[in-house]
């Protein structure tokens, strides 16, 4: 087997860093509270007329928001100081869960005011989530990112494990009001951690960039990166199926297994126990497997999991081959997450991994519909067989979408090589569209490395700017090429010139100046109205 690393990196590397400890504390503290919530809200709206459609409305509302503000909620963590943004979120939502608890503590929660604060908290889920995700390469090494993002993911399950547990003895003790309250707190550790912490300051020397120019450049970007596009395609590929074991284990505990809750929540205690082996275990499946090769180990691992939860009546099976789920849900994630965030320059990080996050919370949405509805028609069972057989089928085709296993030696560190234009006109901000040219000579027995090496120097213009991007050859001049992008503004290319540009994309500039002789011509044109 492949070697990724020259040695194991702890998963609990990541926690030397003493902000990242401190917040990853405050994140799994709140990780309990949103479970607990969940079971005390579910309890209030149990013995309402409807409650069974109540009771669906509670994780809708939860999940909505996510959906429909996570890529502008990227934007937003890209053009604001995400301290700030993140200050601001958890201090709504903690304002929103005090409301809840206030409301419930004096009886006056009925079920449009608690679907409404929920939603309320869901969207400061949104806004918050992005960021979070966006600051971790910001507190740690690259190469404690994976470490990272597997502790992000345990820290989720143990609140799925733990959290709805604990949550059902409060309730059943002192009432709903008591796991509001605890959620509220959870959000005010949070806040506080963050005013205390000492922070990475991220210097700005151009002015922000506007929202809409900001969402069509993290589109382009996506849209130019091979590499991620190939992250996000193995995401579905999983998340889609998995969905199935997600969305229909209540149903496999309750009818064919036989069990009441506290047996249902032992089956998703399996799920939280293999996920936190599976944290545990990481740093050396990480020296025994690529990232490809994780994701396809991941995929077989839950798929036993499906066919067991399908096909097994013996609970005590079904519990150790769930713990075998978590594992591979966790390594899925972990991989999956660190590698986006690896891909992703600083610039449109946060951008990014909001597309990852629809993708990831669009795939366990959808896919949990569709697996309802299959059930329906079919049965959990045959559900869980055919997303078992196509969890195989994304393990098998890992041997044709591989995605990139060496992300950790990218540099994406800025790099503001290109030299500053000579100007005797100043242009304005949002003078615009600028066009570039930039003339090489090339000899003509160089002309097929050349042409080679600028197909990657378009990709990189694209990325960071470009919305249109050729190549041409000057019929007029011996050995001579033009290149010529499409840039929307002024102060769009000022951001290309001095923040959107990486050590990698120097090394793909000092690729294609190994097939050109001569020194390059560069020219700017800014368009005008005639009139």
């Amino acid at each position: 087997m492949n070697s990724v690393a020259a040695g194991p990196v702890s998963t609990w590397a990541p926690l030397g860093s003493p902000v990242f400890r401190a917040l990853w504390i405050a994140q799994l503290v709140s990780n309990l509270g949103t479970w607990m919530q969940t079971v005390g809200a579910q309890w209030i709206l149990v013995d309402q007329p409807n409650a069974a459609a109540l009771v669906s409305f509670v994780q809708t509302a939860l999940a909505l928001p996510v959906m429909l503000l996570s890529i502008p909620s990227g934007v937003l963590a890209d053009l604001v100081d995400r301290r700030r943004l993140l200050i601001g979120a958890q201090s709504g939502m903690a304002l929103a869960s005090l409301t809840l608890t206030v409301f419930t503590a004096t009886g006056h929660t009925t079920p449009a005011v608690l679907l409404t604060l929920l939603f309320l908290l869901g969207c400061g889920q949104a806004l918050t989530a992005p960021a979070w995700q966006a600051i971790q390469p910001e507190l740690v090494p690259r190469d404690q990112i994976t470490s990272a993002a597997a502790l992000g993911s345990m820290s989720v399950n143990i609140g799925r494990a733990v959290g709805p547990a604990v949550a059902g003895v409060i309730v059943s003790i002192a009432g709903p009001t008591v796991v509001f309250g605890f959620n509220t707190l959870s959000f005010v550790g949070i806040v506080a951690v963050l005013l205390v912490s000492q922070w990475p300051i991220r210097m700005r020397t151009l002015p922000s960039e506007r929202p809409l120019a900001a969402l069509q450049a993290g589109t382009r970007f996506i849209r130019a990166a091979p590499a991620i596009r190939r992250v996000l395609f193995r995401a579905i590929l999983f998340i889609a199926p998995a969905s199935a074991v997600w969305s229909l284990l209540p149903v496999i505990a309750h009818d064919r297994l036989g069990l009441a809750s506290d047996g249902y929540g032992l089956l998703l205690g399996a799920l939280g126990l293999g996920a936190v082996c599976g944290a545990l275990g990481l740093s050396r499946l990480r020296v025994l497997f690529t990232p490809t090769q994780r994701l396809a180990l991941a995929a077989v691992l839950f798929g036993l999991g499906a066919v067991a939860t399908a096909l097994v009546p013996s609970v005590p099976i079904v519990l150790v081959l769930l713990v075998g789920s978590g594992l591979a849900w966790l390594l899925a994630m972990a991989t999956l997450n660190s590698t986006m965030q690896l891909l992703l320059p600083a610039w449109v990080r946060a951008r990014g991994l909001s597309v990852y996050m629809l993708v990831f919370m669009g795939g366990q949405a959808i896919g949990s519909l569709v697996w309802g509805l299959v059930a329906g028609a079919y049965s959990a069972v045959a559900a869980l067989l055919i997303a078992a057989g196509l969890l195989a089928c994304c393990a098998v085709s890992t041997l044709w979408w591989p995605i990139r296993h060496n992300v950790e030696d990218i540099d994406l560190s800025p790099a503001a090589f290109w030299p500053e234009p000579q100007l005797v006109v100043e242009p304005d901000p949002e003078d615009g569209p600028v066009l570039v040219m930039r003339g090489y000579d090339v000899p003509p027995e160089d002309v097929a490395g050349f042409t080679a090496a600028m197909a990657m120097v378009g990709r990189s213009r694209q990325r960071t700017g470009a919305m249109e991007w050729r190549l041409y050859r000057d019929v007029g001049t011996v050995d001579r090429f033009v290149e010529a992008f499409v840039v929307r503004s002024w102060a769009e290319h000022m951001h290309q010139h001095q923040v959107r540009l990486t050590a990698r994309d120097q090394e793909i500039e000092q690729t294609v100046a190994h097939w050109s002789a001569g020194a390059e011509t560069v020219a700017h044109l800014v368009a005008v109205e005639p009139g």
